[in-house]
């Protein structure tokens, strides 16, 4: 069985190997909750590719009288979050696939949501998933509704010089935090996964395996994808390098 204390030290090494790719990832963390609490004080919120819930879990931290709808389609990962939060008022689990039209149908929402949020998990859908996602994401946002991304997303297709730029101030945070020692990696965490044997006894499914990739990682794809949902208004909150966080707003 996995318990609260064997999923704690599994999340917290969970945060510190997402580090690894995000130096200020607390930071962008903060700016995207601010701009969720710059609304009610008791929003719905989805989170899309929700992981193990680190972003659910600081939300309701913030705005405890907050819904969150956290939603994934990793069994491990998504039975990490259930064994750290189960007594967390306010958040909810739902395992779906976001690549399977109709995902929306489980969110059980008791009136349209206020926010969407996601962070670090988009990028692996393929465009033209990425554009069914924000067109059903949008149909269950109220008039006005938020959608917050936070996410390495490249302007290398429109401004080559710039990415370059941004890339090398993201190394340079990276190199500034770790000082030429990061965290274990992506890889490495999932192979330690595999050789716990609590962890390692969960069955991931295949369609939870191998969405690691970055299949929509241009800033110029979100958006493209986000209009033609029918957001209005699509800007950059936050961003360090290229990591931003981008807002797109509902009319």
């Amino acid at each position: 069985m996995l318990t609260h204390a064997h999923a704690h030290a599994w999340i917290e090494r969970w945060d510190r190997q997402q580090e690894g790719y995000l130096p200020d990832r607390e930071e962008r963390f903060t700016a995207l909750i601010d701009a969720v609490a710059a609304g009610r004080p008791d929003p719905i919120v989805i989170d899309l590719g929700c992981g193990p819930g680190s972003l659910s879990a600081r939300l309701l931290d913030r705005l405890p009288d907050a819904t969150v709808i956290a939603v994934d389609t990793d069994p491990l990962l998504l039975a990490l979050g259930r064994a750290e939060y189960a007594d967390l008022p306010g958040l909810r689990f739902v395992d779906r696939d976001l690549r399977v039209p109709g995902w929306t149908e489980a969110l059980e929402l008791p009136r349209p949501a206020d926010v969407a949020v996601s962070t670090t998990a988009l990028h692996w859908l393929p465009e033209p998933r990425l554009k069914n996602v924000y067109a059903e994401l949008a149909g269950v946002l109220r008039p006005g509704g938020m959608f917050l991304n936070g996410d390495h997303l490249a302007v290398s297709d429109t401004s080559p010089r710039l990415n370059d730029l941004e890339l090398a101030l993201a190394a340079g945070a990276t190199e500034r935090l770790f000082a030429g020692s990061p965290p274990e990696d992506w890889a490495s965490w999932w192979a330690a996964v595999a050789a716990d044997p609590i962890l390692g006894a969960i069955d991931r499914r295949q369609d939870s395996v191998g969405h690691h990739g970055s299949e929509s990682g241009l800033l110029s794809a979100h958006v493209g994808a986000l209009r033609a949902a029918g957001f209005t208004e699509i800007g950059t909150l936050w961003q360090r390098g290229n990591d931003r966080l981008l807002c797109a707003l509902l009319p």
